[in-house]
C-alpha cells in the first residue's frame, strides 16, 4: 500500500524495472532505492498523456516536471493505436483521450519482444521514464502490461487527479484550496477550463504557437471546414490545403500529440477537439 496523504490505493503493481515503489506525500518511498538521490526525486507518479505532453523540462537532459514537482518516473494508462516493431526496440503509440505518446520499450537479447503481443486499441499500463530527444519526448518504458480489469482503466484517472491536486491545492484537508499554485483557475490534467474560460481559444493559439507552419496550416483549415461530427478525411485535406499526403500524416501526429485533435472515424480522419 502506498499513501497520498490520508489516500491509501491498492497496488495494480510494476514488478519490474526501476520502477519499485510510488509517490508519498511525505516524499518518502517504498521499495528499495540506489544512493546518491533523495527518495522523492524517484518518486513514481501517475499521470495523463496531456500531462507527459506539457510537462517543464528546465534544460536539455534535465528532469521534467509536472504541477512543479519533479516526474522522472511515470505511470499511465491508455490504448495502444500503432506498433512499430525494430532490432533494437518497440515503440508503440499510446493514447488515454488526453493525448498521445511515444512509447519505447527497449529489446533484452535475453528476452526477445514478441511484436505480436501488443494489440490495437487493447489497453496497457506503461512505467518508466520521460524522455526527450530531438526536442521530441517520449517515454523510455521499463513495464508494459496488458490491463487485464477495464476498472483499472478509472481507477488510473481518479488516482492521477488526486495527485494533481495534491500538488495544486495542497493535501487532503488543507486551507490551499483554489488560490494555491493556481489552484481551479491552473492548468488542467485533462481539458482546460476554469472561470473566465474561452471556449478553449486561448489555450489553442498558446499550443499552436509551439507547431511547426504544416501542423498550423492543417489545424487553421480544419478550423474553417463545415462542422462534422465525423471529422474531415485525409483526401480532402491534401486537396484543400495543397499539402501531401506525407505532409499531413506529420502534422496531424503533432496536432495529436498536442491535444488539439483528435481521430474520429478511421485513424486518417480527424476534428478539432473543443474544450
Amino acid at each position: 500500500m502506498s499513501a497520498y496523504a490520508g489516500f491509501s490505493k491498492p497496488g495494480y503493481g510494476a514488478q519490474g524495472g526501476d520502477d519499485s515503489g510510488g509517490f508519498m506525500a511525505d516524499g518518502s518511498q517504498q521499495g528499495s532505492q540506489s544512493g546518491g538521490k533523495a527518495y522523492q526525486d524517484e518518486s513514481l507518479r501517475p499521470v495523463t498523456v496531456k500531462q507527459i505532453v506539457e510537462a517543464e523540462e528546465g534544460y536539455s537532459g534535465g528532469d521534467f516536471k509536472i504541477d512543479g514537482a519533479s516526474a522522472p518516473q511515470v505511470t499511465f494508462v491508455g490504448q495502444i493505436r500503432s506498433v512499430n516493431a525494430q532490432a533494437t526496440n518497440i515503440t508503440l503509440k499510446i493514447d488515454d483521450g488526453t493525448g498521445q505518446i511515444e512509447v519505447k520499450k527497449w529489446i533484452d537479447g535475453d528476452k526477445p519482444e514478441d511484436p505480436d503481443a501488443y494489440e490495437l486499441d487493447s489497453h496497457v499500463r506503461v512505467w518508466g521514464r520521460l524522455k526527450s530527444f530531438s526536442n521530441k519526448r517520449h517515454v523510455g518504458a521499463h513495464v508494459i502490461r496488458p490491463v487485464a480489469d477495464f476498472n483499472e482503466v478509472n481507477y488510473h484517472m481518479l488516482e492521477a487527479t488526486y495527485v494533481h491536486l495534491f500538488f495544486t491545492r495542497g493535501p487532503l484537508g488543507g486551507a490551499g484550496g483554489a488560490q494555491q499554485n493556481g489552484g481551479a483557475n491552473g492548468d488542467s490534467m485533462f481539458v482546460d477550463g476554469g472561470a473566465g474560460y474561452d471556449g478553449g481559444a486561448s489555450q489553442n493559439a498558446s499550443k499552436l504557437t509551439r507547431c511547426t507552419p504544416g501542423a498550423k496550416k492543417m489545424f487553421n483549415f480544419l478550423s474553417s471546414a463545415p462542422g462534422s461530427n465525423e471529422g474531415v478525411d485525409i483526401n480532402i485535406v491534401t486537396s484543400s490545403t495543397g499539402m501531401s499526403t506525407r505532409d499531413v500524416l506529420s502534422a496531424a501526429d503533432e496536432l495529436l500529440g498536442q491535444g488539439l485533435i483528435y481521430t474520429t472515424l478511421n485513424d486518417e480522419t480527424w476534428a478539432i477537439l473543443e474544450y
